[in-house]
């Protein structure tokens, strides 16, 4: 389904607060979206967002990592038509780490658990308001593991793995499902991840979402090194995972 905009819809984004959360609130409302949900863990580090674009931020309590806030959640944004799932847990280690399970598993609650918790929670809303959108942040890491970010990369694999079921389950429902998969963007994340050097602006990932929407698109690969990987990857995207291949 292309051509879907943001213009007058109502938007749920986690964590909204910093970086590329930020970002999307922002540009959203500058695109004309008529209300965006600050979806974060703590009510008050979404002031700035309302006290820059007053009653069209709706700060919500939503902690990826604890379901019930999840659930609360959707049985506030019962309006919401366009469900951006940016919110996400990094920690660096290796494989060979010896904290790796741990950080794994603190990970996958976050990255892979969060994200079926927000899709159970959201997508009868969704259904209910029209179909709209869910679109989850992957990152380029999904797609190759960085051996000193193993953990994460593998986080974000499973994650991309959820992503690609939901876009085949929504779609029945007339939902548009994008994989985003951000290479190195300005955030704190990216400072923790020592990327700062070749970081670009997080302007870039919300840009990339209103455009994937307008051409219909799965994937999406917002800056240079996603765009390098993504023109790589294009073909196994195309015969293989967005392919009519059944199980059988």
């Amino acid at each position: 389904m292309a051509n879907y905009t943001i213009d007058n819809k109502i938007v749920l984004v986690t964590g909204a607060n910093r970086g590329i959360g930020k970002a999307l609130v922002e540009t959203f409302i500058e695109q004309g979206a008529a209300k965006v949900y600050a979806a974060v863990r703590k009510l008050d580090s979404a002031s700035p967002l309302v006290e820059r674009y007053g009653d069209k931020v709706v700060p919500i309590a939503l902690d990826l990592a604890d379901p019930n806030s999840i659930t609360a959640a959707a049985q506030t944004a019962q309006d919401v038509e366009v469900v951006i799932n940016n919110g996400g847990a990094f920690q660096g280690a290796t494989s060979l780490a010896a904290d790796a399970i741990d950080s794994l598993e603190f990970q996958m609650n976050v990255n892979v658990y969060g994200l079926i918790r927000m899709a159970q929670a959201f997508a009868p809303i969704l259904k209910a308001n029209g179909g709209g959108v869910f679109a989850q942040l992957n990152s380029v890491v999904s797609m190759k593991t960085f051996a000193n970010f193993a953990t994460y990369s593998a986080s974000k694999a499973a994650a991309y793995a959820i992503t690609q079921s939901l876009r085949e389950l929504l779609s029945e429902q007339g939902t548009i499902v994008l994989s985003v998969h951000p290479g190195p963007i300005a955030t704190d994340m990216g400072d923790a991840a020592g990327l700062t050097e070749i970081a670009e602006p997080p302007t870039l990932v919300a840009d990339a979402i209103i455009e994937a929407l307008a051409a219909g698109e799965f994937h999406v690969f917002p800056d240079s090194m996603a765009k390098q990987i993504g023109g790589a990857y294009q073909s196994f995207a195309t015969n293989v995972v967005e392919a009519d291949i059944s199980e059988g």
